[in-house]
């Protein structure tokens, strides 16, 4: 069985309407052949050099959407499902979520990010509450689908608990700052996730002056499939499932995870401390 991706990688307005706008333009101008299409974080607004109270001003409920409205147009349209990240605003908390849109209309947030993009020089705790639990699949497609964001892809347990619930497909809307070695980074850690969970996954990055592109899919054995550059840009690739099974039959790292967990507890028993290290 084969699932088309499609990646569009763009850089958003300064308003969920703008943003709107830009991701009609975009899929008009392109060749939409996919079955699942990624947006990257913060997909409905522009974040970098806005302060945290404008920015926060500037977060969509999910029901009185704009951009929502766009992703929902997209579906229909092309009989796809749309995951984007999405600048929400729910119950009193600013959030950056990831919602899906589905061919039949329907939109829904499949996850909040939880692990808050506070690291060299950044702290995107002071705009964002966490979210309050872990990601969670969805079916599309035929396939079963879960979705990290950006950050979270530097933490190898997000992306393992997916693949331990039964992910083919780990999406990864991003906003990955430039700066030294940041395109490198997100690289190898896109083919680390991969690979070590035998699993497929895209990102889906952010392009403009503070952000570095290089959207791409990844194969369960940490081949890059497709690579976006650093330009606004649309580009898909396919999903074989029939290869992945192949992948983890012959790699079988999931089925082996019970030992390597088994292991590392005894490594953190053997690490504490004794009574006479601790002087009692």
């Amino acid at each position: 069985m084969w699932v088309r991706v499609g990646l569009l990688q763009y850089t958003p307005g300064r308003s969920p309407r703008e943003s709107g706008v830009r991701v009609k333009e975009l899929l008009s101008r392109a060749r939409v052949g996919a079955d699942v299409v990624l947006l990257p974080e913060y997909a409905n607004v522009y974040p970098a050099g806005v302060p945290a109270e404008e920015l926060r001003g500037r977060a969509e409920s999910l029901e009185e959407s704009v951009f929502a409205g766009a992703l929902e147009w997209a579906a229909a349209e092309y009989g796809v499902y749309v995951f984007s990240g999405f600048l929400e605003r729910s119950d009193g908390c600013v959030y950056s979520s990831v919602v899906v849109a589905r061919p039949s209309g329907r939109v829904e947030v499949v996850h909040r990010k939880v692990v808050l993009f506070d690291a060299l020089g950044y702290r995107e705790s002071d705009v964002l509450c966490r979210g309050g639990g872990p990601p969670r699949l969805v079916e599309v497609a035929g396939l079963r689908v879960g979705a990290i964001v950006c950050f979270e892809l530097r933490f190898p347990e997000m992306a393992r608990g997916l693949a331990l619930q039964g992910a083919e497909l780990v999406l990864v809307p991003a906003a990955w700052y430039r700066g030294p070695g940041k395109e490198e980074q997100l690289r190898f850690l896109a083919q680390a996730r991969a690979s070590e969970n035998t699993v497929y996954l895209a990102v889906a990055s952010m392009t403009g002056p503070d952000f570095v592109g290089r959207s791409m899919l990844v194969d369960p054995l940490g081949f890059v499939a497709v690579d976006a550059g650093a330009r606004e840009a649309y580009i898909e690739a396919v999903v074989d499932i029939d290869y992945l099974r192949g992948v983890r039959k012959a790699l079988p790292l999931l089925e082996l995870q019970p030992v390597a967990r088994q292991a590392m507890e005894l490594a953190l028993e053997k690490a504490k401390p004794t009574e006479d290290e601790h002087g009692g």
